[in-house]
């Protein structure tokens, strides 16, 4: 890798190291406030509320800059100077305030910077999995130690230790101040005409129903082991090996494809999840099996993802892929997140994490029943 492309992977380490902070220890750092359920609920709903609005904005506001790549370092930067505002935010109103803006910035930089990392690279898009690696990489690292250091310093360091990432995230931005995206940043208008595409909708479906499914895990997973006996170091061990399997599994992802086809694939990977989540659900004072399920992780995630992915590239080829990517990411992570952490919010109110996991299992399996109609009925949409 050229030493023009380290700066790629430097950022890319240090935008996934804060989210390793962010995704797993906000809920419990909410939680140690003294709010219930709904309030973590509402906080990582608005979170994902902004992957549906900040793209499009962001990249509109973009294609009317002539240096892109100083508003990508300002949006760094107002993305630290927002979440700093946590560290005087304690009632609800004031905490889901700080997350609107919060998530605005930081899920609006990311899109911008993948344009900027394909555009680098040209053609050696083939080397972008070794750069997008190292991503996943920072998230290991902090996720699976935060737990141990919240430990010891306490829930209320939360912000206080996570603020030098996005410090640091900054600092990574600051060498790619006079970097260029495509001259064409598409957003989701331009995915409107591919809406009825065959088998488009179903795909989309069964995509924002298993990211339902993951709303219990992103939201409630600390404060579910947490509940259930385990401490910090091993709920950060947990998650942990979750993401190292990831790692290793998106490596093999090509090869498995290739043997097994996508759709089969697919459809294996949607009945590990139900699994999955019905162990967290039911066993979560077992640790071994709370290692075995965040195993399955390879499947639920890694390889659900990298199918998806290959199907894309045959709903959306060549020029419509951007588009397709767009309205996937809207989808999924957008509509299909505010409705899982709502969904979950609500299940844990009533019965704890084990309804919120069975919740996520029974958005699991409604995918799965989507996706085999799909499977006999290729042509429909």
């Amino acid at each position: 890798m050229g030493s023009d492309l380290r700066r790629f992977s430097i950022f890319y380490f240090c935008y996934y190291a804060a989210l390793g902070a962010y995704t797993p220890y906000i809920g419990r750092w909410v939680d140690s406030m003294g709010h219930d359920g709904y309030v973590v609920g509402a906080m990582l709903g608005l979170w994902y509320g902004s992957r549906i609005l900040a793209p499009p904005l962001w990249s509109a506001l973009l294609q009317r800059s002539t240096r892109p790549g100083n508003w990508f370092v300002a949006g760094c930067a107002l993305t630290a100077l927002c979440f700093a505002g946590f560290t005087f935010s304690h009632s609800a109103f004031a905490l889901l305030a700080v997350m609107a803006c919060f998530g605005l910035f930081y899920n609006a930089i990311m899109p911008q910077f993948e344009a900027m990392t394909l555009a680098a690279l040209g053609t050696r898009s083939a080397e972008y999995g070794r750069i997008r690696v190292w991503g996943s990489v920072g998230f290991l690292i902090v996720a699976s130690t935060y737990g141990w250091l919240m430990d010891r310093l306490g829930d209320a360091s939360f912000p206080w230790v996570t603020i030098p990432l996005f410090v640091a995230m900054v600092a990574a931005a600051w060498p790619h101040r006079n970097d260029r995206p495509p001259e064409h940043l598409e957003t989701i208008d331009d995915a409107e005409h591919l809406w009825k595409r065959p088998g488009v909708r179903r795909f989309l479906l069964v995509a924002l129903l298993m990211q339902m499914g993951f709303g219990a895990f992103y939201v409630f997973y600390t404060l579910h082991l947490k509940a259930n006996g385990h401490d910090g170091a091993t709920i950060g061990a947990l998650w942990g090996t979750g993401v190292l399997i990831e790692i290793i599994m998106f490596w093999q992802a090509p090869r498995l494809i290739a043997r097994f086809g996508a759709q089969s694939l697919l459809a294996f990977c949607i009945a590990v999840t139900i699994l999955r989540w019905v162990v967290t659900a039911l066993f979560a004072r077992d640790l071994p099996l709370m290692f075995a399920a965040q195993s399955l992780h390879a499947f639920s995630f890694a390889i659900f993802h990298a199918c998806c992915m290959r199907m894309m590239s045959e709903f959306f080829p060549g020029k419509r892929a951007a588009a397709g990517q767009s309205l996937l990411y809207g989808f999924s992570s957008g509509v299909g997140g505010v409705l899982g952490a709502g969904m979950s919010a609500y299940a844990w109110d009533l019965g704890g994490g084990r309804a919120a996991f069975l919740a996520g299992a029974g958005a699991a399996a409604m995918a799965w029943l989507v996706y085999s109609l799909r499977t006999r009925r290729p042509s429909g949409a």
